[in-house]
């Protein structure tokens, strides 16, 4: 595997280029959470394009100026955050500016694997340094740095606070950049900020009548944690990345018939797997009780409740939570587990949302809040569609959200898109567990496959 050290320049702030307004915005509930309180990391790789020879002749210069131009319409990105009494979070528009680091590499892009899979090598050089990620108070809300390679292509790499912009928002940021870059007026998507949509009417007292979609995140708040996800230190752990082709989907489909194996989405296949494989990797005790939290993108098309408009940008999910016993889970046929997300999913309604709301402000009183034998997922493939992000002369080849569990949480898992060495588009999904756990994984995974694990996990020590 590739290693180099990146020549990286000091930070910069940089500034909306023009004047923006000052004021203080509020941000909606689902913004307002102690668990997002953190610098959400994504990476994207670009190479030129064969024949082009229309590439800036300073490539960061010209990314850095684009955008300081896209700052002129996100400026509350710009700002910093305020924490007002009660513990609320707001943000002061005051056009301080972003951090910016210009980079090399003496590294072609197809050293970093081809395919190009996380996990990548030397992640750190291509990242500026966001400090104390969980530290966003007056601090900037975008660390982003760019970096140059020697055959001519580039990695940009960014930290941005979560409370500001969920992943959905973070890619609409960046394509305005690459819009502006290559010398349109004004950015295809005028973004929005409208964060009182998701704010429910504030109130301290507990929820009279939770959606049953939350009712096991309220009923975790008094529990204490015996999950060994949670006690095992990050030392002892190991991040795996699985990628999942159209011969894995067929093989876990043959495990189910009828109507559900012709309709079954490879996100419901693969996350039912996953979370049977993993719960019994854990050894969790068959009485306890197990989560499965799917985290949905609230501007999908199945969402005709809510009318999140076009441009907006803050976070915009919900999460329905199921859960039963471990034998039970482990015990049903892996049709009902499949059904069982299926369902999940769809039980998201208009009532649903709005209770996510109300419980999202309710539990923000409990930072302290941890989701005991719990399996986050989220399907983030749509990051790496890269349509937005071309360039002219380069285009995107790659990238996503590099790092297995999250920044806050070891629980979770992301799906995220890729291509294989023969072209094949097919699904990459991140995992963290304890060592021992990730071995049992492995064998576990490879009954339900009928095949040599090790054709489809790409391993990655922490």
């Amino acid at each position: 595997m590739v290693s180099f050290k990146a020549r990286r320049s000091e930070p910069q702030l940089v500034p909306p280029a023009r004047p923006t307004p000052r004021e203080t915005k509020m941000l909606s509930d689902i913004d307002d959470q102690h668990l997002l309180r953190y610098y959400e990391t994504v990476v994207g790789f670009f190479r030129t394009c064969p024949g082009r020879t229309d590439s800036p002749g300073d490539l960061k210069g010209a990314i850095k100026a684009a955008l300081a131009e896209a700052l002129v319409y996100y400026y509350p990105v710009a700002g910093r955050l305020r924490e007002e009494a009660g513990g609320k979070l707001v943000v002061d528009c005051t056009a301080e500016g972003v951090v910016f680091v210009e980079a090399d590499a003496d590294v072609r892009l197809h050293e970093f694997g081809e395919p190009l899979l996380p996990p990548y090598p030397c992640l750190d050089e291509l990242l500026c340094d966001p400090g104390d990620i969980k530290a966003v108070i007056g601090r900037p809300l975008l660390f982003m740095q760019v970096t140059e390679l020697k055959c001519g292509g580039f990695v940009a790499g960014f930290h941005m606070c979560h409370n500001i912009a969920d992943g959905f928002g973070m890619i609409q940021l960046m394509i305005s950049v690459a819009e502006l870059m290559v010398g349109e007026a004004t950015p295809s998507i005028v973004p929005v900020w409208n964060r009182e949509l998701l704010t429910g009417a504030y109130n301290t007292g507990p929820i009279p009548y939770p959606n049953p979609a939350y009712k096991p995140l309220l009923n975790s708040l008094d529990n204490t944690s015996d999950d060994v996800m949670l006690s095992t230190p990050p030392d002892r752990m190991v991040a795996q990345y699985l990628v999942f082709g159209q011969r894995e989907v067929t093989a876990l489909r043959s495990h189910i018939q009828g109507h559900l194996a012709d309709s079954a989405t490879s996100f419901e296949l693969l996350t039912a797997v996953m979370w049977r494989c993993r719960t019994r990797a854990l050894g969790y005790e068959p009485s306890r009780r197990v989560r499965l939290m799917i985290t949905m993108n609230a501007r999908g098309r199945w969402n005709h409740h809510t009318l999140i408009p076009w441009g907006y940008y803050g976070n915009a999910h919900v999460s329905p939570i199921v859960e039963l016993t471990a034998d039970e889970l482990c015990r049903q046929p892996f049709a009902d587990t499949v059904a069982l997300v299926r369902d999940t999913k769809l039980s998201v309604t208009k009532e649903c949302l709005a209770s996510m709301v109300d419980t999202t402000a309710y539990i923000r009183q409990w930072p302290s809040l941890t989701m005991d034998r719990t399996y986050e997922v989220s399907d983030t493939r749509w990051i790496a569609a890269g349509d937005g992000l071309q360039l002219g002369w380069a285009e995107y080849v790659g990238g996503g959200i590099p790092l297995a569990g999250d920044l806050t949480s070891k629980l979770g898992s992301h799906h995220m898109r890729c291509r294989k060495e023969d072209g094949e588009d097919s699904t990459v999904v991140s995992l963290l567990l304890p060592r021992p756990a990730m071995e049992r994984f492995k064998n576990e995974m490879a009954v339900w496959l009928s095949k040599d694990d090790k054709n489809f996990v790409i391993p990655s020590s922490l």
